[in-house]
């Protein structure tokens, strides 16, 4: 089985195949199912490298369909350590304009009916969320973009709801009033979970498409956030390639890697 050192979760508006060398697609069986798609391999800045298209080619699968703990698992079974998770995302918050970067700090779930353990028993486990992210990638994404003098947020809240639907208008001044989260999503729950369950560092780079419907005269469209992508991928294309050449070979500056200590039953 070829190995990878660092994943790509994300959908093909954020991937250059360019950026790659010797790049290769594989299949990859899972415990827990198949995989959204085929896994891209390829070689940059020497580090070997994943990319999973979370949808599927093309878009396919749904965010509340997706087998997130196949992907997770592919992903572990070919050695990744680290995953960065570029997602497109709503906007709740006056200053989080489109267009924007988000590297998010914490999250509050409100997805449902999605598996989001690998320890469905007889083993159990009870996983530390406290700091759902891994503080290196955080802190060498958001170094990185302010660099690339990027409109870059370090922190905020990432709701995830259940999708494919979007919020209602209540829902979403609730979420922003109450909550107080600062950008909705529908894919990042239960994908950073499992990631930690697997001692697996994540982060995502979170991408304002639009001003969720809170805004007054706002009706969010696919339409517009598919845009609004296509006008942006090239930010997220750039910072990616510049953090990849920076994560070191080591994780010396996070506890990822031990996260399933003390948590298992």
């Amino acid at each position: 089985m070829a190995k990878a050192e660092i994943g790509i979760i994300g959908g093909t508006g954020v991937y250059d195949p360019k950026l790659l060398e010797i790049v290769e697609e594989i299949e990859v069986s899972t415990p827990y199912g198949t995989p959204s798609d085929k896994i891209i391999l390829g070689i940059y800045a020497g580090k070997k490298v994943a990319f999973l298209p979370r949808h599927g080619k093309g878009h396919k699968i749904p965010p509340h369909k997706i087998n997130y703990r196949a992907n997770i698992s592919a992903l572990k079974e070919l050695g990744v350590k680290r995953i960065l998770a570029p997602q497109a995302v709503g906007s709740l918050q006056e200053k989080y304009k489109p267009g924007d970067l988000v590297i998010p700090e914490q999250f509050f779930d409100r997805t449902n009916s999605r598996e989001s353990t690998f320890f469905n028993g007889p083993q159990v486990c009870h996983i530390s969320v406290a700091e759902p992210f891994c503080p290196e990638l955080r802190d060498l994404l958001v170094k990185t973009g302010k660099n690339l003098r990027y409109r870059i947020h370090n922190g905020g809240t990432y709701i995830c709801v259940q999708g494919p639907r979007f919020s209602t208008r209540a829902e979403s001044e609730l979420f922003r009033k109450v909550v107080k989260a600062d950008i909705i999503g529908m894919t990042l729950v239960p994908e950073c979970v499992l990631a930690r369950e697997a001692e697996i560092c994540y982060s995502s780079i979170s991408m304002i498409t639009d001003y969720d419907c809170w805004k007054k005269g706002r009706v969010v469209s696919t339409e517009e956030i598919l845009r609004t992508v296509k006008a942006n991928e090239n930010k997220v294309k750039k910072i990616l390639g510049e953090v990849l050449q920076k994560i070191p070979d080591k994780r010396v500056k996070c506890k990822c890697g031990e996260a399933l200590k003390g948590a298992l039953v």
